[in-house]
């Protein structure tokens, strides 16, 4: 049985393909598209060689049996909606599609807070006009950047919905259409071919939470804009990519991958024990863990990597915002002492310390204190050097230009 993690360079955010099946008759989850400028230089030629693979001609379609997009945010999203956009113009212009989406798992911002859509962008729309939508400020006015990423976001989460309504593809089919959330003693749900998925997050209490914010928000709005804007900015940073992230534990043939998006470790742990894959104050061992967050301190601590270990660790980032930060790396390695376990990293090391080098100092510009980076102490490739990883069994494996970087769980997925 295949069952394989494809990982995807997709500069500051998350690509994934997932391949389980009789290799017959192969199935696909795509798992976030990325940012901008992912789309066409590594997941259309990614599919393009899947469909190669499976032998099929110009006028075949590939089917991808569960398209999952995290939450709502541009380096998970956007991506996908350049796809989705390819296959809406090949339709209009008559031409044949070369993607059949079966299904979509997502959490809109209007499921998440229990709104409709309407009533979403009337209320944003209200305070920041139209085009905050867009990811644009409204004409002359500036918007505080955590703001605007939120506006941005429910704009592009719209934007997937009527894309999907577009294509004929469902939303959530098998979770009765509604929002994706774990709950206690609920069996895992069973997809075709043998694999399992577990939800582990969000759960109800954080989209209450999450619910609370947003109508804290709407309150600013008969203020002043800047107190809305600011409500906004706290909303966006403490709830929607904390909160919001789909997590899956998903397993096949006695093989396992927990897929986290960026949800918060803590949330994490919390999802697990609820869904009865994770003893209180034990441990859970899976195969694959995608670190959350592209490996961001501020969503993890050492106490996860020791409650949840894996043999592959997957950090997806090219250095931007400094992720992965090497504070993280140093949790991970604290937790997991001499046990052998490979690193994956979707870029070369030099070069995500480069860009994570160059944020500083753009950090330092704006004035934040923070110190001047130093190789030796900042970098992950210092890090690196400075133990004996061979001896511990301990590998490090970066994705390479152009081509494909796969965790094999189960047969080779073999190109």
């Amino acid at each position: 049985m295949i069952f394989s993690l494809d990982v995807r360079r997709a500069r500051k955010g998350d690509c994934m393909l997932l391949h389980w099946g009789d290799r017959a008759d192969p199935r696909l989850m795509l798992i976030d598209g990325g940012p901008s400028n992912v789309f066409k230089p590594h997941l259309e030629p990614r599919l393009e060689k899947i469909r190669a693979a499976r032998g099929l001609s110009k006028d075949d379609v590939l089917p991808v049996d569960v398209l999952c997009v995290s939450h709502i945010d541009d380096d998970h999203i956007h991506g996908i909606l350049d796809l989705t956009g390819q296959l809406l113009a090949t339709r209009a212009a008559h031409g044949q599609v070369p993607v059949h989406i079966l299904g979509c798992w997502h959490n809109s911002f209007d499921d998440l807070i229990g709104n409709s859509q309407k009533e979403t962008i009337a209320s944003i729309t209200a305070q920041f006009g139209t085009a905050a939508l867009n990811g644009l400020p409204p004409e002359h006015e500036d918007i505080e950047p955590d703001a605007a990423k939120i506006l941005a976001s429910v704009g592009q989460g719209h934007r997937l919905r009527t894309d999907a309504a577009a294509l004929g593809i469902t939303i959530n089919p098998e979770f009765e259409n509604a929002p994706i959330v774990a709950k206690k003693g609920v069996e895992p749900l069973a997809l075709d071919a043998g694999l399992t998925v577990t939800v582990v997050g969000p759960m109800e209490p954080e989209l209450k939470a999450l619910r609370k914010k947003f109508a804290e928000w709407l309150r600013e709005q008969g203020r002043r804009r800047k107190d809305a804007e600011a409500a906004l900015a706290a909303f966006a940073d403490k709830s929607v990519p904390n909160l919001s992230s789909i997590v899956l534990l998903i397993e096949a043939a006695g093989r396992s991958m927990l897929l986290t998006g960026d949800a918060r470790g803590d949330k994490i742990l919390e999802g697990l024990e609820l869904a009865g894959h994770l003893p209180s104050g034990g441990s859970l061992h899976v195969n694959v863990l995608k670190v959350p967050h592209h490996g961001s301190s501020n969503n993890m601590e050492a106490h996860f990597f020791e409650r949840v270990t894996a043999d592959h660790y997957v950090f997806s980032g090219d250095g931007e915002h400094g992720n992965p930060e090497r504070e993280t790396l140093e949790m991970l390695f604290e937790a997991r002492g001499d046990k052998p376990f490979t690193l994956h990293f979707t870029y070369p090391i030099r070069s995500i310390d480069e860009e994570r080098a160059k944020d500083r100092e753009k950090a330092r510009k704006k004035g934040h204190a923070v110190p001047a980076w130093s190789d030796e102490r900042d970098g992950l490739e210092s890090l690196f050097a400075s133990r004996d990883m061979e001896a511990r069994g301990q590998r490090i494996v970066c994705s390479e230009e152009c081509e494909p970087h796969v965790i094999d769980l189960g047969s080779p997925l073999g190109f």
